[in-house]
């Protein structure tokens, strides 16, 4: 199943291509294309090349390592994100190592590392699913996560389910238009709020 964005402007296939469904087939991800998701994200532009990032992987193969994972999610996103074959906590170091001090980069840094990864991963015919709602305070206990690392996002990894597949909820939600502000509403010029000549 695919949504393909209907964008005014040329833009690459795989970010045209790219959405974010509720519904994930059995099919597991091979672990060589999983280690080419997390390459994608190692290459990653970061502030002063600090690579904030960090990474809890779970796939069902072992179910123990990825009920935990799991159980990190509210409740709402467990109820569909069970249905990926790889499910993924992703964490941003809060202080530069180089000198201590609050990088205030590091979740803009961890979202293009994850932007990376869900490039390749649309590459691949995979889907990808990033969620804010987590548990970080079960995370941080379940996973031994250290001060200063904050898990603040979660990624649902597999192929995209088809919709016939799906129970009526999901069915709805994975064929629904996808939609988006036009350029005019957040591209600014002379001031903020003013639509920039570029774009008009």
């Amino acid at each position: 199943m695919t949504k393909r964005a209907a964008h005014d402007h040329p833009i690459h296939e795989h970010i045209a291509e790219r959405w974010s469904p509720y519904g994930f087939s059995d099919n597991a991800v091979p672990t060589d294309v999983i280690r080419s998701l997390f390459e994608a994200a190692r290459w990653s532009p970061s502030s002063y090349n600090e690579q904030p990032w960090s990474f809890i992987v779970a796939t069902k193969d072992e179910p123990n390592e990825y009920a935990r994972v799991l159980d990190c999610l509210v409740e709402g996103n467990q109820a569909w994100a069970q249905g990926a074959p790889v499910l993924v906590i992703a964490c941003t170091n809060q202080f530069f190592s180089r000198n201590g001090k609050p990088n205030a980069a590091a979740a803009h840094d961890l979202g293009a590392a994850a932007a990376h990864l869900t490039f390749e991963a649309t590459a691949r015919g995979l889907a990808v699913h990033q969620m804010i709602g987590i548990l970080p305070s079960k995370a941080r206990a379940e996973f031994a996560i250290p001060a200063g690392v904050e898990p603040l996002t979660a990624l649902a990894v597999g192929y995209a389910a088809p919709a016939d597949s799906l129970p009526d909820q999901l069915k709805e939600r994975d064929t629904a238009p996808r939609q988006r502000k036009s350029l005019a509403e957040f591209v600014f010029g002379g001031k903020y709020g003013d639509v920039s000549t570029l774009v008009e």
